[in-house]
């Protein structure tokens, strides 16, 4: 008879520890497939290289990315925006949307921003553009393109740029929402 209830009491034993295990890996399947869902269509972290968006963004300032809010509605004039650059599968770039669908934009020798032939009043490029790159000329916008600029004017890879051009409404992965870090600038971001 003592067997026998050793015998259970070592099954009993192994059936907690098993549905134990079973738990905590049911438990960790589900964090992971909500950590999942929350970087590819939530949010996600990303870091500043360079200098392209001072004063408003320094290199090294860590991010949050807002992924969801243009699931609901269209990026805006002035929204600080993360997309990839189309030559390099891992790069991203951080900039401002200058330019919306449908418009023209120009700059003119002077540095102006014109938007459909009405200067752009903006405060966010504190220096004169020294090189408006392709923006010499008129640049008509298609209806789901968007015309971007660093607030370091004269130290961003921009629209301006060949190589970065105009950026399709689909290429946008999302909108910069807040700084995490560092902790002594950390907030939400001013983007209008």
């Amino acid at each position: 008879m003592m067997e026998t209830e050793i015998i259970q009491t070592g099954e009993i034993k192994m059936k907690n520890i098993l549905k134990e295990i079973l738990s905590i890996s049911i438990y960790l399947l589900l964090v992971f497939c909500a950590a999942y869902l929350i970087v590819t269509y939530v949010g996600q972290r990303t870091q500043v290289s360079g200098s392209s968006m001072e004063t408003t963004l320094s290199d090294g300032d860590h991010l949050i990315v807002d992924k969801i809010s243009y699931r609901f509605h269209d990026p805006e004039r002035y929204d600080i925006i993360v997309f990839p650059f189309q030559y390099d599968t891992d790069t991203y770039y951080i900039k401002r949307i200058i330019g919306m669908p449908g418009e023209t934009v120009q700059i003119d020798e002077s540095g102006n921003i014109y938007i459909d032939g009405e200067i752009l009043e903006e405060s966010y490029g504190r220096e004169i553009i020294q090189n408006p790159g392709r923006a010499a000329d008129p640049i008509l916008l298609g209806e789901d393109e968007y015309f971007v600029m660093g607030d370091n004017r004269n130290n961003s890879s921009d629209s301006r740029d060949p190589s970065v051009g105009n950026i399709h409404r689909n290429d946008i992965i999302g909108r910069a929402f807040i700084r995490i870090w560092p902790s002594s600038k950390f907030g939400i971001l001013k983007h209008q």
